[in-house]
């Protein structure tokens, strides 16, 4: 794993390690303080159009007045969390919103030759136009977007630096969007190594860690199945296509994001075995496509809804470690 800083003066340029401290509160302005609640750190799962859901999860903890101390974010994740630390997220929710079939595909530009379908500048000129010029490091609060690199697999902490380059490498989904070249390194879909980033929080030394999972209720527990080979399936040209079954004409796209969907959730089922949160949001989202973004106002409303299902559960969480 590494722990990557952007470097501030040139936009997709990564530099050394560095660890920002914050100055501690003069005791003589201690005793004028209330106590307060622990704040809780955020670890915002990738899920594509189910991300959506993140931005409900968010409007919650504000309306109950849950403070966040930090937010790790993978793929659309780091979208919503970087958007929300970087003080956009009511543009945000009206952008989701309003998006139509029609809408999506003007936002998309097809990549001929390049390294997936779509080169995403058009996504990223919208970006542009509320997020220009902010780097994560002038954030308030903690702000890390996790990617993968390509030649060697190395997981990317993206902790300083563009917040838009960012969250670009960190939804690079592979195949789909291009990949993002910085700092001689070129960077994926962080959902790739680590979709829930629970670690990155822990790594923080985070003493509460809240995960937004998007994908728990779309396979159900992980099983090994025996089966048995049946003959092979005539070719197309003697065959009647109608009495064929749906999965065989899943078109190329459809197919690769569907292989992307079952990866994410074996390694996040792995990855939180080992590493577990202190409470996991899981919001139904299992009839929302990978590429259902025009049905944002249903995963908000699913993903507003599951954490205010989870309130008291945070609120004894907080009471348990007690006051600050």
């Amino acid at each position: 794993m590494l722990n990557w800083n952007m470097n501030r003066t040139t936009e997709p340029a990564l530099a050394a390690q560095a660890i920002s401290i914050k100055a501690a509160t003069p005791a003589s302005t201690m005793h004028q303080q209330l106590p307060q609640k622990p704040r809780i750190a955020l670890a915002l799962g990738g899920g594509a159009a189910r991300g959506w859901a993140h931005i409900g999860v968010l409007l919650a903890l504000v309306e109950a007045c849950v403070e966040v101390s930090m937010i790790a974010g993978t793929s659309i994740g780091a979208l919503v969390g970087g958007c929300y630390l970087a003080g956009r997220l009511d543009e945000l929710e009206t952008f989701a919103r309003s998006l139509t079939m029609r809408r999506i595909a003007g936002l998309l530009d097809f990549a001929i030759g390049g390294g997936g379908l779509f080169g995403g500048m058009r996504l990223n000129d919208r970006m542009q136009e509320h997020l220009v010029g902010v780097n994560i490091e002038d954030l308030d609060r903690t702000f890390v977007a996790v990617a993968a690199e390509l030649n060697t697999g190395h997981e990317v902490w993206i902790s300083s630096g563009s917040l838009i380059t960012g969250i670009r490498a960190s939804y690079a989904l592979p195949g789909i969007f291009e990949p993002v070249r910085c700092n001689n390194r070129t960077l994926l879909d962080g959902a790739l190594v680590n979709p829930v980033p629970v670690s990155v929080c822990r790594a923080h030394e985070q003493p509460l860690v809240v995960a937004v999972n998007l994908h728990y209720d779309l396979y159900g527990r992980s099983a090994v199945i025996k089966h048995t080979a049946s003959e092979p399936v005539a070719d197309d040209k003697g065959s009647d296509k109608r009495a064929r079954p749906r999965e065989s004409r899943l078109g190329m796209t459809a197919v690769m994001v569907q292989a992307f969907n079952i990866i994410q959730d074996r390694i996040s089922r792995a990855r939180l075995a080992g590493d577990p949160p202190d409470l996991s949001l899981h919001p139904r989202l299992a009839d929302i496509g990978l590429s259902e973004f025009h049905r944002a106002s249903e995963a908000i409303d699913r993903g507003y809804q599951e954490a205010s299902a989870k309130l008291g559960e945070i609120t004894r969480m907080q009471a348990a470690i007690g006051p600050l």
